[in-house]
């Protein structure tokens, strides 16, 4: 793969090294990692995330940072061997699975011709877009560490879907800096994916194929994106969360803040999308872990992999346009409380058992169905606590360098301050941009450097 420079934008970014970085410790010889029901679920999306490092010195090198990190990521990468190895699809079965041969993870170093202050962090599309290198398949993790001329670093992590969700990804970047800071361990990673197989005989419920649909690696790639999309980042003050928590919890009834929140979000929706609309939906991604128990052992949060289901809220544009906030809230509790029994995940991965070969999605993303906002929680995801040994970041957040999206998305994660506040990644159609902007209480406040006090 050839280093080529991104001059898109304000500023260029020069690719000036790459290379291969192999576990430590290997595995006896190589094997085949069959990937489980849920993770057929994932889409193979790529997923990524960014970390911005004010000054980062690490023996007043950034050649060292890049040494030190390749060095901790060959350790970690021991630990977990599947995010080291390749994805490829089964010549019987035509399903992918993960083959744990020691591949390695490809390690990128760039160099940006601006200073961390000048990126504008609000307008994703023109911070980021074109400033990675394209994801390499042969590689499913990927990481790029961008020097920029003040001293700060951004550090991106690319992930393929197939090796597991947000929860997993948390592990391998609080492991990597555990061991970069020479900590010990706070948990040990357990890549069973037998674990969610499906019962015998797999039960059929019929509920799911109004949610889920079976697809091909090609569909996903083609969803129709009937709308521009923006990719916009955010900063929410937690007074502001704090507000519209203390709006819904009435009557003894003490609502969380992601439902507070998604509430909010529906109300703006209904004032953002065509008038030939009479309904719309919300979803929201569903943790399975500790939730799940097969054949008498119960899945943990060290799980790694993908184990995750969709919540979906659907309502008539009337009906969330004039109901009271809290009146929203409690729908969207309603949808969430849907998907959190173990007896779900099961069905779901029996359903999924019914539906093989091939690659299932949830019918939201693929756009199927109306305007639709998916929310995906971040609160557990850890920002402060990834700190490879040159201190911890600024931010941490999501970026997508998906092209198509059948469906708008809301991710949101702790700031790294620890003080409440939240850093919002949102992919929208830009007349759900100019609304949520427009909003009197100014809940969305577009991500400035002065935030990150950069």
């Amino acid at each position: 793969m050839a280093l080529v420079n991104a001059r898109d934008g304000d500023y260029t970014v020069s690719f000036i090294r790459k290379s291969v970085v192999k576990a430590t410790v290997t595995i006896p010889e190589p094997y085949v990692l069959t990937l489980s029901n849920l993770d057929l679920l994932s889409g193979r999306f790529p997923v990524t995330y960014f970390y911005i490092y004010h000054k980062a010195k690490h023996n007043s090198s950034s050649a060292s940072i890049a040494d030190e990190l390749r060095k901790s990521l060959a350790n970690c990468l021991s630990h977990f061997y599947p995010f080291a190895g390749r994805i490829i699809s089964n010549t019987e079965t035509h399903e992918p699975e993960i083959v744990c041969d020691n591949t390695g993870a490809l390690f990128l170093e760039a160099q940006a011709s601006n200073s961390l202050k000048e990126l504008d962090l609000y307008n994703l599309n023109k911070c980021l877009e074109g400033k990675l290198v394209p994801t390499n398949q042969e590689f499913p993790v990927q990481v790029q560490l961008t020097n920029y001329k003040c001293g700060g670093i951004i550090i991106t992590f690319t992930f393929d879907h197939a090796l597991g969700d947000a929860s997993s990804f948390s592990k391998f970047l609080l492991m990597w800096s555990q061991i970069a800071r020479k900590k010990s361990f706070s948990f040990c990673p357990d890549h069973r994916r037998n674990l969610l197989r499906a019962r015998n005989p797999p039960i059929y419920n019929h509920s799911f194929d109004e949610s889920f649909i079976s697809c091909s690696l090609h569909d996903i790639h083609n969803i129709s994106t009937p709308r521009t999309l923006l990719k916009r980042l955010y900063y929410i003050d937690a007074s502001s969360i704090d507000m519209l928590q203390k709006i819904v919890s009435i009557d003894g009834t003490r609502r969380t803040k992601i439902e507070a929140f998604s509430a909010y979000i529906w109300k703006i929706m209904v004032k953002a999308i065509d008038k030939g609309h009479n309904k719309c939906k919300m979803g929201w991604l569903v943790d399975g872990r500790t939730r799940i128990c097969t054949y008498s052992e119960k899945v943990t949060e060290n799980y790694i992999g993908n184990a995750l289901s969709i919540a979906v809220g659907e309502a008539s544009v009337s009906e969330i346009d004039q109901a009271l906030l809290s009146d929203v809230a409690k729908k969207v509790h309603n949808a969430i409380s849907k998907v959190t029994s173990a007896e779900h995940f099961l069905d779901l991965i029996d359903w999924i058992e019914w539906k093989k070969p091939g690659l299932m999605l949830s019918k939201i993303v693929l756009g199927q169905g109306g305007p639709a906002i998916v929310v995906s929680s971040g609160r557990r995801f850890p920002v402060a606590e990834v700190d490879f040994g040159f201190g911890s970041p600024v931010l941490g957040t999501v970026y997508s360098t998906i092209k198509k999206l059948g469906v708008g998305y809301i991710n949101q994660r702790q700031g790294a301050k620890g003080d409440g506040s939240w850093t919002v990644s949102a992919i929208l159609w830009p007349d759900m941009i100019e609304a949520l902007e427009s909003d009197c209480n100014h809940v969305f406040q577009p991500m400035t450097s002065n935030h990150l006090k950069l």
